[in-house]
């Protein structure tokens, strides 16, 4: 180890199923409570927090990365673990491995970085840790003791038994994986969130893998470019510094940093452009696609959300809408708040609508969209979100109208005729015949015209309906005039 290099605290992801009590135990290590603060009690956003553990060595600091639970982001949650070091991957006692549980277990993999288990709830009635044991190997997730190296920890957020032992094994496992940071070089990490504001303008949450952020130099990101003229640490307070394993807030950008990106420092204006050219990529600010003539109706949607994180999130939810006879198409989308170009947008689409996903449209706005009558809503809860788009999907729907065979009668007797009204008796040989439906007219299998049932009689009792094999009396309104042997095949037409 060199004399700049130093140990640097770990950054670490909580990652698990939406109720198995992640931003619980983030609220007991943190000492105070996140989840009054998100929509639904979900946490929608990757949020990062420092904490410093009491060890028998001394304070040490761990970086907590709150991932999102809902399987709508999955990106993020992808993206979490790339960004961290450690992994915990939490399972509730009382419920054990579930489908999130797994796809966590696979983004951590495939971040290829060390994890601890957590066995959360352990104070509920239901808790049983030896069940939850037997279900994470049934799932290859091999624990220690049961024929892995996974360490795991039974805990209660609610009474904190555990949490530290928790803490404890992170620490190992960063000990383990010797992660170290040169105080002395200039700053460079990852792009954990990006965020545009009407009043600050773009900007985004760094967390620092290397090196010092000093207030005067200037962050680049790909093609995104911003000056370090105040840094405010995870709590919104503005710092002079900061050093690895530390998230931060930068604000000034020039467009929007991809989330997931990396970012690196330089001192002098000139360098700026210079290694932002370097990078050859597409604004991820906005995306916009013109709607083309093509067959089938769509749905034309507008999203907007307040990060750029939610963006694949969003879209990765209506992916699961579908119907048969229309489409949803995102025809822009982007970050920040309903603007007018975006209800002219939906007007030149046409019938476009408008979602937005945690941001604001403001009262000229909404008024326009009113005058165009252009849908434009706001959600904080993205299950809310869906199930407008899946209401607004069917409703706007083109209806096909489909021919349903109800049954089929052989005529056995005609009666008598009054001008188009005939009395006749007939044997259902298919399905039934219904009161007031229409009917072909068959003779020989050579259609002969059309008529409708105007009354239906079993035994010499009015009926709505007459069931297969069953003879009955009936009287039908036809212009044709049908013969004894003559088939009537009775219909309707359903729509969908």
């Amino acid at each position: 180890m060199s004399n700049n290099t130093t140990i640097r605290p770990p950054v670490v992801a909580v990652m698990g199923h939406i109720d198995h009590g992640k931003s619980s135990l983030l609220d007991y290590i943190r000492k105070e409570n996140t989840v009054d603060g998100e929509a639904g009690g979900i946490t929608q956003h990757v949020s990062a927090y420092e904490v410093v553990h009491k060890t028998k060595d001394g304070e040490k600091k761990i970086t907590f990365l709150d991932t999102p639970g809902h399987e709508a982001f999955r990106a993020m949650r992808a993206s979490g673990a790339d960004i961290a070091d450690i992994a915990i991957l939490i399972v509730a006692g009382d419920d054990g491995v579930k489908p999130q549980t797994i796809e966590a277990h696979k983004a951590i993999k495939d971040a290829g970085i060390p994890f601890v288990v957590a066995i959360t709830k352990m104070d509920t009635n239901g808790a049983d840790l030896e069940k939850v044991k037997t279900s994470l190997l049934e799932n290859e997730i091999y624990l220690e003791g049961l024929g892995g190296d996974v360490p795991f920890a039974p805990i209660s957020s609610k009474t904190g038994d555990g949490v530290p032992e928790l803490l404890d094994l992170i620490l190992l496992a960063a000990e383990l994986e010797e992660l170290t940071g040169d105080e002395k070089a200039s700053a460079s990490g990852v792009v954990l969130e990006a965020t545009k504001d009407k009043k600050r303008g773009d900007s985004a949450t760094l967390i620092i893998k290397n090196g010092t952020l000093s207030i005067g130099s200037f962050i680049v990101s790909k093609n995104s470019v911003s000056p370090i003229r105040f840094i405010e640490d995870f709590k919104g307070d503005r710092i002079d510094t900061a050093t690895f394993s530390s998230p931060v807030r930068i604000i000034g950008f020039n467009t929007l940093p991809d989330v997931g990106a990396p970012f690196s420092v330089v001192a002098k204006k000139k360098d700026v452009e210079k290694l932002a050219k370097s990078y050859v990529g597409e604004k991820v600010e906005i995306s916009y696609e013109p709607i083309k003539k093509r067959e089938g109706a769509i749905l034309p949607l507008i999203i907007k959300t307040d990060v750029v994180g939610s963006l694949p999130a969003i879209e990765h939810e209506l992916a699961k809408i579908s119907h048969e006879n229309i489409t949803i198409k995102v025809v822009m989308s982007g970050v920040g708040a309903i603007n007018e170009g975006d209800i002219k947008t939906a007007v030149a689409a046409p019938e476009g609508v408008v979602v937005a996903f945690h941001t604001g449209i403001a009262a000229s706005v909404a008024s326009l969209a009113e005058r165009k009558g252009i849908e434009a809503k706001n959600f904080d809860i993205i299950y809310n979100l869906a199930e407008y788009v899946e209401e607004t999907l069917i409703a706007r729907a083109p209806k096909i109208q489909k021919e349903e065979i109800l049954g089929e009668a052989k005529i056995i007797r005609l009666f008598n005729k009054v001008g188009t009204k005939q009395v006749f008796g007939a044997k259902v040989k298919k399905g039934e015949m219904r009161l007031n439906s229409t009917v072909r007219i068959l003779r020989r299998n050579v259609l002969l015209g059309e008529g409708k049932l105007t009354n239906l009689q079993s035994m010499r009792v009015d009926v709505d309906s007459v069931p297969v094999d069953t003879e009955f009396g009936g009287e039908l309104d036809s212009k044709i005039e049908f013969v004894e042997g003559d088939y009537i095949e009775a219909y309707h037409i359903v729509e969908s």
